[in-house]
């Protein structure tokens, strides 16, 4: 074994109430690209702001055109052996919950049950009026069908199901309302600038008082609204893990950092940790 990967072991076996904290890079796997790199800094256009979504019809004209090209790139997307190795490690009774950062629903795709979406699900759409929820495909099918045009384009997948189409590509796109009440649909995520339901952030709170440990995986944690569970971790005294390709805003708070082939490290940790918990457990039988 070695030696990062057995200090992830000795560290994580320490514990029995594990919370874990995702970011993007653990989709880059899965085909999904993150924002940013190694060192923290933006890769791509910047992202729609809540407002934005809010107040202009033509930054929503934009959003749904460059989506339907990009949504695809997403839905289709599959859970990879980082995603699989925290089923296995909630499988083991070790892992309190999973706090996502990421939109694509690849943790319950893998079998993990115990999962916040903090930032929320992009395969659902809702409406801002009158609260009819739709799944993502079905406005996908509608999209098409208005725009046949746009069955011709093609373009890079962005983070979030985006895909960098031109505002010119975008220009003639018709945008779909609700059929319900012919309100206002937009995804069921947090766009930036936009609040994480207090609930949901209570609930990732509440988890955090019961866990012994935070491990975050695949974060930057730049944005503030994963962050703040390190900044949590450590004002209740618990160590803080982090296994990241790269740095990230809460180095200097972590107990144990992991950069080097971070993820699989990870992954190898896990099957260590599950196969003593399978060991202490058949000792523990009568």
């Amino acid at each position: 074994m070695n030696r990062p990967m057995e200090k992830l072991v000795i560290s994580l076996s320490q514990h029995r109430r594990i919370a874990v904290l995702t970011g993007a890079g653990i989709s880059a796997r899965s085909g999904i690209p993150t924002y940013r790199d190694a060192s923290g800094r933006w890769l791509r256009t910047q992202p729609i702001q809540h407002s934005e979504f809010i107040h202009s019809a033509l930054r929503r004209q934009r959003y749904w055109g460059r989506s339907m090209v990009g949504w695809p790139g997403v839905r289709d997307a599959k859970p990879n052996d980082v995603h699989l190795a925290l089923t296995r490690l909630e499988a083991c009774g070790v892992l309190e919950l999973i706090i996502t950062q990421n939109v694509d629903r690849l943790h319950q795709r893998a079998g993990s049950q115990n999962v916040i979406d903090l930032h929320g699900r992009l395969d659902r759409v809702l409406c801002l009026d009158c609260g009819a929820g739709y799944p993502r495909e079905e406005i996908q099918h509608k999209l098409e069908r208005s725009n046949p045009h746009y069955g011709a384009f093609s373009a890079d997948i962005q983070p979030d199901g985006d895909a960098d189409l031109s505002d010119e590509q975008v220009a003639t796109i018709k945008v779909i309302d609700c059929e319900a009440c012919g309100g206002l649909l937009m995804p069921d995520v947090v766009f930036f600038g936009g609040s994480i339901p207090r609930p949901r952030v209570e609930a990732c709170q509440k988890a955090l008082d019961n866990a012994d440990a935070l491990l975050v995986i695949g974060s930057s944690l730049q944005v503030y609204s994963g962050y703040r569970f390190c900044k949590q971790a450590r004002q209740n005294g618990l160590p803080l893990y982090i296994v990241n390709q790269g740095l990230t805003r809460a180095d200097e708070l972590a107990t144990l950092k992991i950069s080097d082939s971070a993820l699989d490290h990870f992954i190898n940790a896990v099957d260590h940790l599950c196969a003593n918990h399978q060991q202490e457990t058949a000792c523990q039988t009568p």
